[in-house]
C-alpha cells in the first residue's frame, strides 16, 4: 500500500513536470542545487521516500516497487498523467522501477550514481542490524566517506557536518527497511521495457556505483546514453552540482548534452 509522502514543489505550474528522488539516508534537500536550476523552466517535485525526512514511516519489509508505487500515487495526487524522473543512488532505482512498469507515465528519465543491482547482499543486512541497533549515527562516518571525494569533505566541514545531521535524524526503522528493499532488488530483467530517452550519470570516483554500474544499465536500455563526471564520488550532485545541473537541463530539454562515454 502506497503511503503519502511528503512533497515540495516549485517553479511555473503550467510547465513540465519533473519529479527528483534522492538517495538513501537524506530527503529532498538533497536535489537542492539542481531544483534551483531546474525551477525556473520546470515545475519540480521533491518528496521525501518513505522512512525518510517528514514522510512517514510504514512497518517493514519495503521493497523497490512499495518506494515506487509511493511515486506513481504521488503523481496520481498531482494529477500528473506523465513527467520527468530524476533519481540518484535510491533514488535512482525507484526511478528505473517506475520507467519500467509505469512507461505511460515517463517523459525523460534521468538516474545517478545508482544501479540495477546492487550486492553483496551480505552488505546491506549487515547495514540495516548496525543502524536497528545503533541509529542511523552509528553509520553516518562511514557513508560520508563514500559519498565525497577527501578533498571535498577537508574543504566543506561545516556542510558535511549538516549531512552527518540529516543522516542521524533519519528513522532507523525508515533506513533499514530501505537497506532490505535494496538487498532484495534486481532491476537488470526489467530494464529492456523502458522507453522513455534515458540518461544514466556515473561519477568516476565513486565507490558505491562505480561507472560500470551506469554502463550496464545503458546497455540494457534502448537509445540511453552515458554521462561521466569527475572529481566526484557517490553524491556527484552536490560535489559537482553545475556539471550535474547541466547535464540533466539538457537532457530534460532534448538539447545536445557535452557527454562523454
Amino acid at each position: 500500500m502506497s503511503v503519502e509522502v511528503h512533497t515540495l514543489i516549485e517553479g511555473p505550474p503550467d510547465a513540465p513536470v519533473v519529479v527528483m528522488t534522492h538517495s538513501l539516508g537524506v530527503a529532498l534537500d538533497m536535489w537542492q542545487p539542481q531544483a534551483a536550476v531546474l525551477a525556473r523552466s520546470f515545475r519540480v517535485v521533491r518528496y521525501d521516500l518513505r522512512g525518510h525526512g517528514r514522510s512517514p514511516v510504514p512497518p517493514g519489509p519495503y521493497e523497490i516497487g512499495d518506494l515506487g508505487g509511493d511515486l506513481v500515487a504521488l503523481l496520481d495526487r498531482l494529477g500528473v498523467a506523465r513527467a520527468h524522473l530524476c533519481g540518484l543512488s535510491l533514488g535512482g532505482m525507484v526511478s528505473l522501477w517506475v520507467a519500467a512498469h509505469h512507461p505511460q507515465r515517463v517523459a525523460r528519465l534521468v538516474v545517478c550514481c545508482t544501479s540495477a543491482v546492487l550486492g553483496p547482499p551480505e552488505l546491506w543486512i549487515e547495514r540495516a542490524a548496525a543502524v536497528r541497533a545503533g541509529g542511523t549515527l552509528a553509520v553516518a562516518d562511514a557513508i560520508l566517506a563514500r559519498w565525497f571525494t577527501p578533498g571535498w569533505r577537508a574543504r566543506h566541514p561545516e556542510r558535511l557536518a549538516a549531512l552527518r545531521a540529516t543522516i542521524a535524524a533519519t528513522p532507523a526503522e525508515g533506513y533499514a527497511a530501505c537497506c532490505g528493499a535494496i538487498q532484495r532488488m534486481d532491476l537488470r530483467a526489467d530494464l529492456p521495457g523502458i522507453r522513455a530517452p534515458t540518461l544514466a550519470v556515473a561519477a568516476t570516483e565513486d565507490p558505491s556505483t562505480p561507472p560500470e554500474h551506469l554502463r550496464r544499465i545503458v546497455e540494457r536500455i534502448r537509445g540511453a546514453r552515458l554521462a561521466l563526471v569527475d572529481q566526484a564520488a557517490h553524491l556527484a550532485n552536490l560535489e559537482q552540482p553545475e556539471r550535474v545541473s547541466e547535464l540533466i537541463l539538457a537532457h530534460l530539454r532534448d538539447d545536445d548534452a557535452p557527454i562523454s562515454i
